[in-house]
């Protein structure tokens, strides 16, 4: 953490903190996602640093992109860029029931689909797409939270996916 300053949290979840930061070598903001693996068992930890590698071989302009990742005080850090819109759940609430433009709409529902060709092209599944998990940048929209993201090259892929994950009220 000694090449980053906190500047806030900006969320949390079952997978543990969101922080923005900025880079004391390049000055960017980032986001760093805190994955405490202590708790972890060792099956856990194995599988938190596979999906650290599938998102490091992910790179696609529709997809929030990996930096780094390191491990540090029972903690695993995966730093990735940040993406100065927000989430699009954020952003459908600030409309205040003002509606987007179909060519909007379809605009980012382009993007999405593109990054998702991507992603089921390396066969990974993502498992768990929703509007809180589409971030809005300069550019368009990108999909993120890819640690819940499936291989679909093993041999026991259907279990996988019938495994219940992402959020239990979906």
């Amino acid at each position: 953490m000694d090449k980053y300053e906190n500047v806030k949290q900006i969320g949390e979840g079952s997978f543990g903190k969101a922080i923005l930061v900025n880079s004391k070598e390049d000055g960017r903001q980032y986001v760093i996602k805190e994955i405490g693996i202590a708790g972890m068992s060792t099956k856990e930890r194995r599988e938190s640093r596979k999906e650290v590698s599938v998102l490091a071989n992910m790179s696609h302009p529709n997809i929030v992109q990996y930096k780094e990742s390191f491990e540090e005080g029972g903690c695993l850090y995966i730093v990735m860029d940040y993406c100065e819109g927000g989430d699009l759940f954020k952003k459908i609430n600030s409309q205040k029931g003002v509606l987007f433009s179909e060519d909007q709409i379809l605009d980012w529902f382009v993007q999405i689909c593109l990054a998702l060709k991507h992603v089921h092209g390396r066969k990974i599944l993502h498992r768990d797409i929703k509007y809180d998990w589409l971030f809005l940048t300069a550019g368009g929209v990108c999909l993120s939270q890819l640690y819940i993201m499936t291989s679909c090259g093993t041999e026991d892929v259907w279990h996988q996916v019938n495994v219940r994950t992402g959020c239990p009220l979906y």
